[in-house]
């Protein structure tokens, strides 16, 4: 796969019917939508979404990107923005549809997590060193803020074990 110049794919996330896949961009604020033939391993574009308003030009990378168990929504963090970008996934075309962009409370997200039942969001700033929770509504995909001053020390990582 050849993405445009600049870009960075940083991050990738394979649809669980296993037809798509998802690049988080870390030099741009974009998701990069791909078709996946698992006969030949290729992977073809579909679609470039942004993941920050237009209006925003400061420094912007993008971090994490998840997709939902049920297949139905994409979570992409934007470090800069400070943000998490929610879209909805078309599940016959593979495309995106913006559902959101929520504040991660903090500085620089660097990673985030959904919780085994899908219920919750985990968001760790490194720069500001907190957790911010959110609750996740499993029919629109949309993230309520539930606490954000869990203070951790440059928070890289978000895992449930």
């Amino acid at each position: 796969l050849s993405v445009a110049p600049g870009s960075g794919p940083r991050h990738l996330t394979f649809h669980p019917n296993g037809k798509f896949a998802y690049v988080m961009a870390e030099l741009v604020p974009e998701v990069i939508v791909l078709s996946f033939d698992s006969q030949t391993g290729s992977f073809s574009e579909l679609q470039t979404v942004r993941t920050v308003p237009e209006d925003f030009k400061e420094n912007n990378q993008g971090s994490a990107i998840h997709i939902s168990d049920d297949g139905r929504f994409i979570y992409a963090a934007n470090r800069g923005h400070d943000s998490i970008a929610v879209y909805e996934i078309n599940e016959e075309t593979g495309k995106l549809a913006f559902v959101q962009l929520v504040s991660t409370e903090g500085h620089w997200p660097r990673d985030f997590s959904l919780d085994p039942s899908g219920k919750f969001l985990i968001a760790s700033n490194e720069q500001s060193g907190n957790l911010t929770l959110y609750a996740r509504n499993e029919h629109d995909g949309k993230l309520t803020l539930l606490q954000k001053d869990v203070q951790v020390p440059f928070p890289v990582c978000v895992k449930f074990l």
